[in-house]
Protein backbone atom coordinates (compact mmCIF):
# COMPACT_ATOMS: atom_id res chain seq x y z
CA UNK A 1 0.00 0.00 0.00
CA UNK A 2 1.11 3.66 -1.33
CA UNK A 3 -0.46 6.43 0.22
CA UNK A 4 -0.58 9.71 -2.02
CA UNK A 5 -1.97 12.82 -2.96
CA UNK A 6 -4.75 11.29 -5.11
CA UNK A 7 -8.59 11.38 -5.52
CA UNK A 8 -9.05 7.90 -5.80
CA UNK A 9 -7.53 4.26 -4.89
CA UNK A 10 -6.14 2.28 -7.64
CA UNK A 11 -5.33 -1.58 -7.25
CA UNK A 12 -3.05 -3.61 -9.35
CA UNK A 13 -1.62 -6.56 -10.13
CA UNK A 14 2.35 -6.70 -10.48
CA UNK A 15 4.14 -8.66 -11.88
CA UNK A 16 6.11 -11.10 -12.38
CA UNK A 17 4.81 -12.76 -8.84
CA UNK A 18 1.01 -11.09 -9.19
CA UNK A 19 1.56 -8.87 -6.26
CA UNK A 20 -1.33 -6.55 -5.00
CA UNK A 21 -0.14 -3.24 -4.52
CA UNK A 22 -2.98 -0.52 -3.96
CA UNK A 23 -2.79 3.62 -4.20
CA UNK A 24 -4.74 4.88 -1.76
CA UNK A 25 -5.59 8.44 -0.74
CA UNK A 26 -3.57 9.82 2.33
CA UNK A 27 -6.98 10.84 3.94
CA UNK A 28 -7.81 6.41 4.01
CA UNK A 29 -8.17 3.91 6.83
CA UNK A 30 -6.36 0.48 6.62
CA UNK A 31 -10.02 -0.92 6.70
CA UNK A 32 -11.17 0.91 3.93
CA UNK A 33 -8.27 -0.02 2.05
CA UNK A 34 -8.59 -3.53 3.13
CA UNK A 35 -12.56 -3.75 2.14
CA UNK A 36 -11.79 -2.02 -1.30
CA UNK A 37 -9.06 -4.86 -1.73
CA UNK A 38 -11.53 -7.58 -0.89
CA UNK A 39 -14.69 -6.37 -2.70
CA UNK A 40 -12.12 -6.87 -5.42
CA UNK A 41 -10.86 -10.22 -4.63
CA UNK A 42 -12.43 -12.49 -7.68
CA UNK A 43 -10.53 -10.18 -10.13
CA UNK A 44 -7.06 -10.21 -8.42
CA UNK A 45 -7.66 -14.30 -8.01
CA UNK A 46 -8.22 -14.13 -12.20
CA UNK A 47 -5.72 -11.40 -12.33
CA UNK A 48 -2.85 -13.53 -11.03
CA UNK A 49 -3.88 -16.46 -12.71
CA UNK A 50 -3.46 -14.91 -15.70
CA UNK A 51 -0.16 -13.93 -15.09
CA UNK A 52 0.63 -17.66 -13.78
CA UNK A 53 -0.93 -18.75 -17.04
CA UNK A 54 1.56 -16.58 -19.15
CA UNK A 55 5.13 -17.40 -17.02
CA UNK A 56 4.07 -20.70 -17.94
CA UNK A 57 3.60 -19.87 -21.67
CA UNK A 58 7.03 -18.27 -21.51
CA UNK A 59 8.55 -20.68 -19.72
CA UNK A 60 7.50 -22.94 -22.25
CA UNK A 61 8.51 -21.13 -25.19
CA UNK A 62 11.76 -20.50 -23.59
CA UNK A 63 12.52 -24.14 -23.15
CA UNK A 64 11.48 -24.50 -27.10
CA UNK A 65 13.55 -21.97 -28.11
CA UNK A 66 15.92 -23.58 -26.07
CA UNK A 67 15.56 -26.56 -27.13
CA UNK A 68 15.72 -25.34 -30.90
CA UNK A 69 18.95 -23.00 -30.17
CA UNK A 70 16.43 -19.45 -29.92
CA UNK A 71 15.95 -16.97 -27.15
CA UNK A 72 13.42 -16.67 -24.58
CA UNK A 73 10.59 -14.15 -25.40
CA UNK A 74 8.52 -11.65 -23.19
CA UNK A 75 9.90 -9.18 -20.69
CA UNK A 76 13.44 -10.22 -18.37
CA UNK A 77 12.67 -9.14 -15.08
CA UNK A 78 16.26 -10.19 -13.96
CA UNK A 79 17.95 -8.09 -16.91
CA UNK A 80 21.57 -7.80 -15.61
CA UNK A 81 22.14 -11.75 -15.44
CA UNK A 82 20.20 -12.40 -18.40
CA UNK A 83 21.92 -9.92 -21.13
CA UNK A 84 25.19 -11.42 -21.73
CA UNK A 85 27.18 -8.93 -24.33
CA UNK A 86 26.68 -11.83 -27.01
CA UNK A 87 22.86 -11.35 -27.02
CA UNK A 88 22.56 -7.85 -25.98
CA UNK A 89 25.15 -7.52 -29.41
CA UNK A 90 22.82 -10.00 -31.46
CA UNK A 91 19.19 -8.05 -30.63
CA UNK A 92 21.19 -4.50 -30.97
CA UNK A 93 22.66 -5.62 -34.54
CA UNK A 94 19.28 -7.13 -35.72
CA UNK A 95 17.70 -3.56 -34.38
CA UNK A 96 20.08 -1.70 -36.17
CA UNK A 97 19.58 -3.55 -39.26
CA UNK A 98 16.39 -2.50 -39.43
CA UNK A 99 15.71 0.91 -37.94
CA UNK A 100 17.13 3.62 -40.38
CA UNK A 101 14.92 2.19 -42.77
CA UNK A 102 12.00 1.96 -40.92
CA UNK A 103 12.62 5.70 -39.16
CA UNK A 104 13.05 7.28 -42.90
CA UNK A 105 9.33 5.51 -43.98
CA UNK A 106 7.31 6.31 -40.76
CA UNK A 107 9.13 9.70 -40.38
CA UNK A 108 7.42 10.30 -44.16
CA UNK A 109 4.03 9.27 -43.28
CA UNK A 110 3.78 10.49 -39.57
CA UNK A 111 5.06 13.79 -40.77
CA UNK A 112 7.74 13.94 -37.60
CA UNK A 113 11.12 12.49 -36.59
CA UNK A 114 12.60 11.31 -33.67
CA UNK A 115 15.74 13.65 -32.14
CA UNK A 116 16.92 10.66 -30.50
CA UNK A 117 16.60 6.86 -30.45
CA UNK A 118 18.06 4.68 -27.62
CA UNK A 119 17.96 0.86 -27.56
CA UNK A 120 17.69 -0.46 -23.57
CA UNK A 121 17.16 -3.44 -21.60
CA UNK A 122 14.05 -2.41 -20.07
CA UNK A 123 11.92 -4.89 -17.55
CA UNK A 124 8.15 -3.26 -17.95
CA UNK A 125 7.78 -1.32 -21.11
CA UNK A 126 8.32 -2.25 -24.71
CA UNK A 127 9.30 1.53 -25.59
CA UNK A 128 8.79 4.57 -24.38
CA UNK A 129 8.47 8.61 -25.41
CA UNK A 130 9.50 12.09 -24.33
CA UNK A 131 7.51 14.09 -27.06
CA UNK A 132 9.09 17.51 -25.35
CA UNK A 133 12.55 16.32 -26.51
CA UNK A 134 11.75 13.83 -29.28
CA UNK A 135 13.60 11.03 -27.76
CA UNK A 136 12.57 7.63 -28.05
CA UNK A 137 13.48 4.41 -25.84
CA UNK A 138 13.06 0.87 -27.50
CA UNK A 139 13.31 -2.37 -25.51
CA UNK A 140 16.30 -3.84 -26.66
CA UNK A 141 14.17 -7.79 -26.50
CA UNK A 142 12.30 -6.43 -30.32
CA UNK A 143 15.64 -7.36 -31.92
CA UNK A 144 15.01 -10.88 -30.63
CA UNK A 145 11.28 -10.90 -31.50
CA UNK A 146 9.26 -11.23 -35.01
CA UNK A 147 10.37 -7.53 -37.09
CA UNK A 148 6.78 -6.82 -37.26
CA UNK A 149 6.46 -5.60 -33.48
CA UNK A 150 9.74 -3.33 -33.94
CA UNK A 151 7.53 -1.11 -36.19
CA UNK A 152 4.55 -1.32 -34.20
CA UNK A 153 6.71 0.32 -30.98
CA UNK A 154 8.09 2.27 -33.24
CA UNK A 155 4.96 3.51 -34.79
CA UNK A 156 3.59 3.93 -31.63
CA UNK A 157 6.43 5.67 -30.33
CA UNK A 158 6.45 8.48 -33.11
CA UNK A 159 2.96 8.57 -32.53
CA UNK A 160 3.25 10.29 -29.31
CA UNK A 161 5.30 12.99 -31.18
CA UNK A 162 2.10 14.30 -32.00
CA UNK A 163 -0.53 12.86 -29.13
CA UNK A 164 1.10 12.29 -25.82
CA UNK A 165 -1.25 10.41 -24.35
CA UNK A 166 -3.23 6.84 -25.07
CA UNK A 167 -6.94 8.86 -26.04
CA UNK A 168 -8.83 9.55 -28.90
CA UNK A 169 -6.25 11.34 -31.29
CA UNK A 170 -3.27 9.22 -30.59
CA UNK A 171 -5.91 6.08 -31.46
CA UNK A 172 -6.96 7.88 -34.59
CA UNK A 173 -3.53 8.45 -36.18
CA UNK A 174 -2.42 4.87 -34.92
CA UNK A 175 -5.41 3.76 -36.94
CA UNK A 176 -4.59 5.73 -39.43
CA UNK A 177 -0.77 5.25 -39.97
CA UNK A 178 -0.76 1.30 -38.95
CA UNK A 179 -4.81 0.21 -39.65
CA UNK A 180 -4.03 -3.13 -37.95
CA UNK A 181 -2.24 -1.84 -34.88
CA UNK A 182 -4.44 -2.84 -32.17
CA UNK A 183 -4.06 -6.82 -33.34
CA UNK A 184 -0.14 -6.26 -33.06
CA UNK A 185 -0.33 -5.24 -29.91
CA UNK A 186 -2.69 -8.36 -28.60
CA UNK A 187 0.27 -10.21 -30.15
CA UNK A 188 3.07 -8.59 -28.91
CA UNK A 189 1.35 -8.61 -25.36
CA UNK A 190 1.25 -12.18 -25.23
CA UNK A 191 5.16 -12.40 -24.51
CA UNK A 192 4.35 -9.97 -21.60
CA UNK A 193 3.73 -11.53 -18.05
CA UNK A 194 1.51 -8.82 -16.90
Amino acid sequence: VTRKAIKNMYLRIKPPQGDIVVSAPLRMTDGQIERFARERRSWILAQQQRIREARQRLADTAADGASRGGEPVGFIHDAASWWTPERRERAASAIDARLPALVEHWSAVIGKRPTHITLRAMTTRWGSCTPRTGRIRLNLQLGLLPPQYLEYVLVHEMTHLWASGHGAEFQRRMTQYLPDWRRLRRELNRYTTG
